[in-house]
C-alpha cells in the first residue's frame, strides 16, 4: 500500500505528457553488452550497473552523419569505439532525422555511452547532420527535436538548464569521471551559443503538465 502511494505521488509530481511520434528501432543490446556497460560504469563511476535510473540530464549531439540509418549502423556492432577503444560500443537513446522523424534506439532504462562523465545519468539524443546550424536551420528537424526533448524532460522531471550540448558536458553539475585522463574529455558539437538558442526555444513550449 505504501509503495502504491509513493508511486502515485511520483506520478502526480511528474505527470506524463503526451509523447511525440517515435519509431522504435532498437540496436542489439543483449546480456553481453549490458555486462560490458556495467563494467564500464564501475570503471568510470564506481557503480557496477547497466541500468539508467532517474536521469538528470539530456545531452544533444550532432551525429556527423547524413541519415538516421547511418547513425544506427554506427551503434549496431558491439566493438570497441574508435576514439577511446572501450567496450561496449558507443550509442545514444534517440536519433532525430532531418525528415523530422524520431527513432528510439535504446531502452530508456539502459545506460548508453554517449557523453564521458555523464553516461550514468544522461539521455542521449543524436541529430542527423554535421553542425548545430543544420538542426537550428531545419524547421522540421528542430520541431521534432524540441518535442522529443520536452517530452523526456517532463517525463523525468529534468530542468531546462540540464538540457545541454555535448560541448557543455564539463560544466554540468552531474559530471563525474574516475579516470584521470578523461576528466576534461568532451566534444565540440552543440556549442554553448547554439544551446542557448535551443533552450530558449524549449522554454517557449511552456511548463510541464502539473507545473
Amino acid at each position: 500500500m505504501r509503495l502504491a502511494l509513493l508511486l502515485l505521488g511520483a506520478a502526480l509530481l511528474h505527470p506524463a505528457p503526451t509523447p511525440p511520434p517515435i519509431k522504435v528501432w532498437p540496436i542489439p543490446f543483449g546480456q553481453k553488452r549490458k555486462q560490458e556497460m556495467a563494467a564500464y560504469s564501475e570503471r568510470h563511476y564506481g557503480e557496477r550497473t547497466w541500468r539508467l535510473r532517474h536521469p538528470h540530464v539530456i545531452v544533444e549531439h550532432m551525429a556527423q552523419s547524413g541519415s538516421a540509418a547511418a547513425v544506427r549502423n554506427t551503434f549496431v556492432a558491439d566493438r570497441p569505439d574508435p576514439e577511446l577503444h572501450e567496450l561496449p560500443n558507443v550509442c545514444s537513446h534517440f536519433v532525430v532525422a532531418d525528415s523530422g522523424r524520431a527513432f528510439r534506439l535504446v531502452n530508456l532504462r539502459t545506460r548508453c555511452r554517449h557523453t564521458v562523465g555523464l553516461n550514468w545519468t544522461a539521455i542521449g539524443i543524436e541529430h542527423v547532420g554535421y553542425g548545430d546550424g543544420d538542426v537550428l536551420g531545419d524547421r522540421r528537424q528542430l520541431r521534432a527535436s524540441l518535442r522529443l526533448t520536452q517530452w523526456l524532460r517532463c517525463r523525468f522531471g529534468i530542468e531546462v538548464r540540464n538540457v545541454i550540448g555535448h560541448a557543455e558536458s564539463l560544466s554540468s553539475p552531474y559530471h563525474r569521471e574516475r579516470v584521470p585522463s578523461l576528466r576534461r574529455q568532451t566534444h565540440g558539437d552543440w556549442r554553448h551559443a547554439s544551446m542557448q538558442t535551443y533552450r530558449r526555444k524549449l522554454r517557449r513550449l511552456g511548463p510541464c503538465p502539473g507545473n
